[in-house]
C-alpha cells in the first residue's frame, strides 16, 4: 500500500495530541459521524499528495472501535489508492477525539474541531496546526459554507491560504 494515509501516524510522529489552543467538539454522537465523508480540502502532505475524489468511510468494529477506510483517485497512475485503519476514542465517548491507527501500534490524533448540527459538515484537525481537512456528507459544498469553514479554520490558528481544495471531478480520472 503505497500513497493514501499509510503513513499518516510516522508524519505526525505518533502524537496523539490536539493543536494548541483547539478544542474538539463536545456532545459528540458516533452513531451520527459514521458513513461516508469526502474531503473537500486539506493542508498539503506526502500521504494525500496528488490525490483527488478523496473519502473516509467510519464504520463500527466489533470491538468498540472505529474501522476507517480512506481512499483516493490518483490521476497520475490511474488508479485508486486505499488505506484501512481502526480508531478509538482519545477521551470519552462524547468528545471528537480519537487515536487512529493505520498500521501497527503507531496512533495519531484526530481531533474533530467543528460539525454542523446535522453532521453535514466538518473540520478535523491532527496533532497540530500542520494538519487540517474538511469534510462534508457531499462531494461538494456551498460557497457560503467554505467561506464559514475557512474562517473558523483560521480563527482556530489555521494557515486556511496553504489549504489545497479536493477535487471530485470524475472526468479528471
Amino acid at each position: 500500500m503505497k500513497g493514501l494515509l499509510g503513513s499518516l501516524a510516522t508524519a505526525m510522529g505518533g502524537d496523539t495530541g490536539i493543536p494548541t489552543g483547539c478544542q474538539a467538539v463536545k456532545d459528540f454522537d458516533l452513531a451520527r459521524y459514521l458513513g461516508l465523508w469526502h474531503e473537500i480540502a486539506r493542508l498539503d502532505h506526502s500521504f494525500e499528495r496528488g490525490l483527488n475524489r478523496v473519502t473516509a468511510h467510519y464504520a463500527m468494529r466489533d470491538d468498540g472501535g472505529v474501522a476507517v477506510t480512506n481512499r483516493g483517485f490518483n490521476p497520475k497512475d490511474q488508479q485508486w489508492d486505499e488505506a484501512e485503519g481502526k480508531a478509538f476514542f482519545e477521551e470519552d465517548a462524547h468528545t471528537g477525539r480519537f487515536r487512529v491507527s493505520f498500521f501497527g501500534p503507531f496512533y495519531a490524533g484526530y481531533n474533530i474541531l467543528w460539525l454542523d448540527e446535522n453532521y453535514e459538515h466538518a473540520i478535523v484537525a491532527g496533532p497540530n496546526h500542520g494538519f487540517l481537512w474538511l469534510l462534508a456528507r457531499s462531494s461538494s459544498i456551498t460557497p457560503e459554507m467554505y467561506k464559514h469553514m475557512l474562517e473558523m479554520a483560521r480563527g482556530n490558528g489555521f494557515n486556511t491560504d496553504a489549504l489545497i481544495r479536493v477535487s471530485h471531478d470524475m472526468s479528471e480520472a
